[in-house]
């Protein structure tokens, strides 16, 4: 039985991972403090991931993925860890300046994003410091995750303004364009990789193409059973006030990505299983104000 250690697991992405593999069937153990209610089937290592002290001594993984966030989670665990076959780490699109030429390559030099600030400097810093401890790590930039699990007011904030039966701000024409990607497809390309173990070792990981946040949430509507009525917002306001993503259009260039996994998850369909999974979650997601202009 192949072992795999998650760190976190119990958050999103993590946890949609961690399940994922005990569906696998394979031996699961998740890194963290145990301050959050922990998956079926997961082994729990309960410790800070800056102080793992000897806990994974003896143990060999066939799989670590990792979602740290800073140069020192990198360190902390490469320290503590001291038998593996394959390191993934989760990385993000925030690591590329958004003055950068578009589409995002893989190549495109790394650099602060005024929009992710330090988010996006440490993520650059962990993937430089797993890649000095091993280059033959493989790293995933992902653009906005989403899917069952996802705590983050995003899709669940459409969601509820589809069941309350508000007219949906939207920031101008609302044709402003973002890039997702389906966790179940993050979780499909890391087993893509492992099983075919390319020779590159970065990938953007998304969806091909970008999708109006209009369509966007016309399509969180449907997926909650509803007809979207919109208002157009032209004001002098930053979005984040009253939409859950910042003004800033960007995409990656995912063709490397599309040479191992084949195919990926509709939105339609990515997200009519966010709301299955939202209907019954609810108190999970860290849910914000947002400015109304109802009238």
């Amino acid at each position: 039985m192949k072992k795999v250690l998650i760190t976190g697991g119990t958050v999103f992405v993590s946890r949609y991972l961690a399940e994922h593999y005990v569906a696998k069937g394979y031996e699961v153990y998740v890194l963290n403090r145990n301050t959050k209610t922990q998956s079926e089937g997961v082994h729990l290592i309960e410790a800070d991931r800056h102080n793992i002290g000897n806990l994974l001594d003896g143990t060999h993984f066939d799989l670590v993925v990792d979602t740290a966030y800073t140069k020192e989670d990198v360190e902390c665990l490469t320290k503590a860890i001291h038998s593996y076959d394959d390191y993934v780490l989760i990385s993000s699109s925030a690591v590329y300046p958004e003055t950068t030429p578009q589409p995002f390559l893989e190549s495109a030099p790394l650099g602060n994003n005024c929009f992710w600030g330090i988010y996006g400097t440490n993520k650059i810093e962990a993937e430089k410091a797993l890649m000095n401890f091993d280059k033959n790590a493989y790293i995933l930039r992902p653009p906005y995750l989403y899917g069952p699990m996802n705590n983050v007011y995003r899709e669940a904030f459409v969601f509820d303004c589809a069941l309350s039966g508000k007219v949906f701000n939207l920031p101008k024409d609302g044709e402003m364009k973002l890039q997702f990607f389906y966790v179940g497809d993050l979780c499909r390309m890391i087993d893509e990789i492992i099983d075919k173990r390319p020779g590159q070792h970065i990938f953007n990981v998304g969806n091909k193409e970008g999708i109006s946040i209009k369509e966007w949430v016309t399509l969180c509507y449907e997926a909650a059973g509803k007809e979207v009525a919109f208002r157009s917002i032209y004001e002098d306001i930053n979005y984040r006030e009253y939409f859950p993503f910042y003004e800033y259009e960007y995409i990656l260039d995912v063709e490397k990505q599309n040479q191992i996994l084949q195919k990926t998850t509709s939105m339609k369909d990515g997200l009519k299983e966010a709301f299955e999974w939202y209907q019954n979650h609810q108190s999970e997601i860290n849910k914000r104000n947002y400015r109304d202009f109802e009238s």
